[in-house]
């Protein structure tokens, strides 16, 4: 199986962390997934993935104190292996597991996702549950040095045949279930890089050879970040896509930080290969987190992100809660001409970037069609001039110096002259201008 073939554009879909954090439950995934299936899925977006600690009892219950309970109720199998807790996903008792729900996802025509940690259950170790298909128990194949920093509920696995018949049950359980996508955490960055300067290396490589030999084409995505880029072959090799920064949120010095990610790992995205910028925390967010509120963005900040995510093609995550999408919300997220940089064969590009502005484009061989983005980093709007000569220098379509294009957000034409690109852009905002066959 080609771990690419079944990712060949950057997945899209919706994560339910940003606005339920720990306390998701059954019901609203299914109010999620009918929203996208009824008013999204027709512009791309498909997955609906349950994030962290959907195996827990008691989520969010002592917010004030931890965001995970230290060692907290969970549910577990007799194989060490966590299942739904019965109490917030209710069609898992019985052993069916999240069966149940993604046959509810996929009957909608979109796919379904979890959120799993690194490792094995500590409580599984500490208890010497078996391995399925093997004579060891957990506590042989546990790594009690290996202990997420801010997460208490998992140990490392050693890097041995049982380690890996380990996570061979782990994800044929999975597939079983109808899984098509895994958002692994605390493997691509450990962030403790004296003890471990090759972060999750081994245990990455051990859960891309389970999900090969389980022959269900599941997407692996890997967080959290900043990507370590001495590791960007394994990340390559062994996913489909890898957090590049660390949690984001909405906040303007992310978003500005998130452009210096990108000019980074810019070289990185190929098919099936995604640098991930996380999730788009717009709309309605925060609830689990104790303080529901619409996003901080500004529209023009919101713009800039949506364009620099689709321009360097990232994978796209929804962080709102889709019910109470807003009519500015859903517009930003079904602009056709900026989800069109998403598709295969575009290449993306930076061509400079100061402390007050970057530009960056991605051409369409084969379309014909060329993007320039024009970025203001500035506290007011300010005035960004490029010559065509030195988008041309690094392009692969020649724009002639006198042409038409479209801004994709405001749909409004714009006349190239002379060889320059002068406009004005909003504080924090961004022009996006679209050529097609016939003005490039």
């Amino acid at each position: 199986m080609n771990k690419n073939a079944f990712a060949k554009t950057p997945p899209m879909g919706w994560n339910s962390y940003d606005f339920y954090d720990t306390t998701v439950n059954e019901e609203e995934i299914k109010k999620n997934a009918e929203y996208m299936a009824a008013n999204l899925k027709v512009f791309g977006w498909e997955y609906i993935v349950a994030d962290i600690q959907w195996y827990a009892y008691d989520t969010g219950s002592r917010r004030s104190e931890y965001q995970y309970i230290p060692f907290g109720k969970v549910e577990m199998d007799q194989y060490g292996r966590l299942i739904p807790c019965p109490d917030r996903f209710p069609s898992s008792k019985g052993g069916m597991g999240f069966k149940p729900l993604a046959d509810y996802v996929h009957k909608l025509g979109l796919k379904f996702g979890i959120h799993i940690m690194r490792g094995i259950p500590r409580i599984a170790a500490q208890n010497k549950m078996p391995i399925l298909y093997t004579d060891c128990t957990a506590d042989k194949i546990a790594d009690p040095s290996s202990i997420c920093n801010w997460n208490p509920d998992m140990y490392g696995i050693l890097d041995n045949e049982n380690g890996q018949a380990y996570y061979d049950s782990l994800i044929e359980m999975y597939s079983d279930w109808g899984v098509d996508f895994i958002k692994c955490d605390d493997i691509c960055n450990l962030h403790a890089s004296d003890k471990y300067p090759d972060g999750g290396k081994e245990e990455i490589k051990m859960l891309h050879k389970a999900i090969i030999k389980s022959k269900r084409p599941i997407v692996l995505s890997l967080s959290p970040g900043p990507a370590l880029t001495k590791l960007a072959s394994c990340y390559e090799k062994y996913s489909n896509m890898w957090r590049i920064s660390d949690d984001f949120w909405d906040d303007w010095k992310a978003l500005r930080k998130m452009f210096d990610y990108c000019e980074t790992w810019q070289y990185y995205v190929s098919e099936g290969c995604y640098p991930d910028c996380d999730m788009l925390p717009v709309g309605k967010i925060g609830r689990g987190f104790g303080k529901e509120r619409m996003t901080n963005f500004t529209k023009a900040e919101q713009q800039t992100m949506m364009s620099l995510w689709c321009l360097f093609r990232s994978p796209l995550m929804l962080g709102a809660e889709m019910t109470q999408l807003d009519e500015g919300t859903f517009d930003l997220l079904t602009n056709t001409d900026v989800l069109e940089l998403l598709s295969e064969g575009y290449k993306p590009k930076q061509i400079r970037k100061d402390n007050g502005h970057a530009v960056w484009i991605s051409d369409h061989l084969e379309k014909g069609n060329m993007y320039i983005a024009l970025f203001n980093f500035g506290e007011r709007e300010e005035r960004i001039s490029i010559e065509i000569e030195e988008i041309n220098q690094m392009s692969r379509i020649i724009v002639p110096m006198n042409n038409c294009m479209t801004e994709v957000w405001k749909k409004e034409d714009y006349a190239i002259k002379g060889g320059l690109m002068d406009t004005v852009v909003e504080a924090h905002g961004v022009k996006l201008y679209k050529a097609s066959p016939g003005q490039v």
